[in-house]
């Protein structure tokens, strides 16, 4: 026989090629599963920051059902033949790079060649997932996005009544706060503060109160139009307007169509002796700002029609101050250049009221800025000139970079929430 007869004998190429179709594809599986996992744990801190990033392994969202259609990896998508074809491919590049001569490797056995390729390679065994996974707690934080939530969950935890009174925040209460806040809700308080709402007539976000603003569906706006991840700053008032039609959930802000109220004038003046270009506009609706990653939060979320102060000390302020401490831990988590949880974002407290509620909080981690409240009562005893709306972006930029900064000058009188859905 001669060698040229030998050398297919010895190869045996009839049962490497038969071998092959069945380690191919399980090689390729490894691959894809390898592959689907980097796609979640290595997620650059851009991806983070994406529209609803922070929305992830929230089971009942939009965003989890929109993005679920498109987040299988590419070989987790890819049909059969397709993956087989580009796993041989690749194990032939591979070999050809760290396996020596094609004589060589058509000697080898297969297993015995993909475990010399494995251990060639760069990481031994592990190349496949040399990636360095994304941390997914930070000094013992949990990442904002990798906590899981799930609504429905929440609800079936609940007790009858507690789903009755509750089922306002779970129709309207954003999710990215939510899991978070979760647990705040069911607490003693605050299930006292909704039997209190409930006597009050807030028993559902379509039924009608005319005596307490803002409508119940209105009372979360904040949370729906600034995403936890994505605040940069808070601006913190006392109670919503006591007047009609004027609350709609965001501090300061008034629904298109209503007077501009006079404290929100005084703001536009500030923001008119910093930015010379700017022209108050004739309405008093801070949409923009609050899709622009300002939270406007009112200490208490409502009040009695005609009565200021009228739902404090009924359980608001505990509530609020766990919205702030959520702020501490993971504002600005998905930010540009963010990390997943909270690196500091710029608190703006008017007013001694306002001033409190920020007093705990760490001045090295945040920009913390007080001064009289923009009423025309105090405003010129500090607030006028404070310059507050500038050292905010400049405290911004410096931290996340100039993307970060809030453009204060544009606020549209039709914006929309771009913020979670309700």
């Amino acid at each position: 026989m001669s060698p040229k007869k030998a050398s297919p004998k010895k190869s045996s190429p009839k049962k490497r090629l038969a071998d092959e179709p069945k380690e191919v594809p399980e090689e390729t599986n490894d691959v894809g599963e390898v592959k689907d996992e980097e796609a979640t744990a290595s997620m650059p801190d851009t991806a983070a920051t994406a529209p609803g990033a922070e929305e992830n392994y929230l089971d009942d969202s939009s965003h989890q059902s929109k993005n679920s259609s498109n987040k299988p990896s590419k070989a987790g998508t890819a049909k059969p033949e397709a993956s087989a074809s580009t796993g041989e491919k690749r194990q032939r590049s591979i070999a050809e790079m760290f396996g020596g001569s094609k004589k060589a490797r058509a000697s080898t056995p297969p297993g015995v060649r993909r475990a010399a390729m494995a251990s060639s390679s760069p990481g031994g065994a592990d190349a496949g997932t040399s990636k360095a996974p994304a941390k997914r707690t930070i000094n013992g934080l949990p990442v904002l996005k990798y906590i899981p939530f799930s609504l429905s969950e929440f609800q079936n935890s609940l007790t009858d009544r507690q789903k009755e009174l509750l089922q306002l925040e779970c129709d309207t209460f954003g999710l990215s706060w939510f899991k978070i806040l979760k647990d705040e809700f069911k607490k003693p308080y605050f299930i006292k503060l909704k039997e209190f709402l409930w006597e009050e007539g807030i028993q559902g976000k379509d039924k009608p109160c005319p005596k307490v603003y803002p409508p119940a569906a209105d009372i979360y706006a904040w949370s729906r139009y600034t995403p936890l991840g994505k605040v940069k700053v808070v601006i913190i008032g006392q109670d919503p307007y006591h007047g009609p039609k004027q609350a709609h959930g965001l501090c300061f802000s008034v629904r298109p169509g209503v007077a501009v109220p006079p404290s929100l004038k005084n703001m536009y003046t500030e923001i008119k002796n910093t930015y010379p270009g700017f022209v108050p506009p004739k309405h008093g609706s801070l949409v923009s700002w609050a899709n622009s990653g300002v939270l406007l939060l009112n200490t208490s979320l409502t009040v009695k029609a005609g009565q200021a102060g009228s739902h404090a000390n009924k359980g608001w302020e505990t509530f609020t101050e766990a919205v702030v401490k959520a702020v501490d831990k993971y504002g600005g988590a998905n930010l540009p250049n963010g990390n997943g949880v909270g690196k500091g974002v710029v608190f703006l407290a008017w007013g001694s009221w306002a001033a409190k509620r920020v007093a705990g909080l760490d001045k090295k981690k945040h920009c913390i800025l007080t001064s009289a409240h923009p009423s025309p009562l105090s405003a010129h005893r500090g607030f006028l000139g404070n310059g507050h709306f500038k050292k905010a972006n400049d405290w911004l930029e410096q931290k996340y970079g100039i993307e970060s900064k809030v453009d204060w000058c544009t606020l549209d009188e039709n914006a929309i929430k771009e913020g979670d859905s309700a």
